[in-house]
Formats: structure tokens, sequence, C-alpha cells
């Protein structure tokens, strides 16, 4: 049997008298692609915070590899093999791509082997014409395309990424799809997303989101065929 590698029991957070995260039972399983979706404030992006350590939930557990880690810090989650690419990434503007990528692998690597794999990451995203470019002249879609090196970089098993694709230009969406699936031949992903054309194109099993709950856990085909999904998500004509 694959090996559970996240999973979250009852997960539950509250804001004052707002329940924004419902008892969330969810579990993946190794080398598996999941995408999150939901309407605006439908509990997602919380969940995603509660699994990553930005939140400590108010109720519930957050197990990663049958290890609790309720309530650990961003750092803490990811010092164990785990990938986390937020909306506010921890970059360093006046650095180069190239620096930045070296530095994210020398965190687990000796210093040869951070520079051959910052190499390789960048010839795997097609970053090599901006390398040596200060990561805040960038263009957007170019940052998001270096967060998520910055990630791949360090070999993770664990991949947790929220928007990748916001912003970016099909052909970066394009060659951000086929790095996402390159990832999942060693770690299992988890994906925040909004852009339905992206959902489309990259994942098998989805994971709706409405008032706080799961509403629907399947296939996307069948996830986006749903009449229900339909009504609150995609609107009567997606």
């Amino acid at each position: 049997m694959a090996e559970t590698v996240l999973e979250t029991a009852g997960l539950t957070m509250r804001f004052g008298g707002v329940t924004a995260s419902d008892n969330v039972d969810f579990k993946l399983q190794s080398r598996e692609l999941r995408c999150l979706i939901g309407p605006n404030g439908a509990g997602k992006s919380t969940f995603f915070k509660c699994v990553t350590g930005l939140l400590t939930p108010s109720e519930g557990h957050v197990f990663m590899r049958g290890q609790e880690v309720t309530g650990w810090h961003p750092h803490q989650i990811a010092s164990l093999g785990v990938g986390i690419k937020t909306q506010t990434p921890n970059v360093m503007d006046a650095l180069s791509v190239h620096e930045n990528i070296w530095l994210a692998a020398r965190r687990f690597f000796d210093v040869a082997e951070a520079r051959a794999r910052a190499d390789d990451v960048i010839e795997r995203l097609a970053l090599g014409p901006i390398a040596r470019t200060d990561l805040g002249q960038l263009a957007h879609g170019e940052r998001q395309r270096v967060e998520l090196g910055l990630v791949a970089v360090a070999d993770p098993w664990l991949v947790l990424l929220d928007e990748p694709a916001a912003g970016m230009s099909a052909t970066d969406v394009d060659r951000m799809t086929t790095i996402i699936h390159e990832m999942t031949r060693s770690a299992a992903v988890v994906i925040v997303e909004h852009d339905m054309q992206f959902i489309r194109s990259i994942a098998e099993t989805v994971t709706v989101f409405h008032q706080g709950a799961v509403l629907m856990e399947d296939h996307v085909d069948r996830v986006m065929a749903d009449e229900t999904v339909r009504r609150v998500y995609l609107g009567k004509n997606a």
C-alpha cells in the first residue's frame, strides 16, 4: 500500500465566531498530486495555512509521514523535507536568481552539491537567460518560476504550492505543469489554485472546499461535471 504522507484529522480553525476550516479529514498518498479548489472564503487557504504552519488550528491534528506536526512553524515543517511555496515567499530581491536558488539548496547540501542542483533546476525551468538577474527586477511570472525552483532544488518528498500559476503566461504555465509532473516521480504535491484551465491540465484527484468543509473529492472530470460543484464554484455555464 502507498504511504500516507499527509493527513489531517478533524482539522478546525476558528476566527472568533467564524469557522473557516470545519472538521476536515484529509489524506494524501506518496507521489499523489492533489488540487484544492473552492470559491473565495471556502476554507482552502485556511486549511493550507494550517498544514504549512502559518496558522495553528483551533482543533484537530496534522500528521506528516505519521509524525504529528500540529502547531509547528513553517521552517520546522520544511526541515522534514517538505517544500512550501506560499503567496508571500521568503526570497531576496537584491540577490540574483542563481544566488537565491543556490542558497535554498545550500540549506540541505554541501557547496558543490548545492551548485550542481541549482544549475540543474535553472536548466529545467529555462531560467538561464535571467540566472544572473536580481530577483527584484523580474516580472511576476518569472518570479513564480523562480519560487518553484526554490522548492524543487531541495528535492522534497512533499510539496505544498499556493496558487503557483497566478499571473503566469501560457508558456510559463506549460513549463510549470511539466516540472510539477516531474516532481510527482518522487514527491506528493498539493496545489491550491483558482485557475481552472490549469487545474484541468494538471489534476487527477480534486478536493473541493465549501463553507470550510470538504464538499467533494473525486477525479477532476467528475468534479467538473458535478451539478453542486458547478453551482457553488464554477457557475451554471462552466
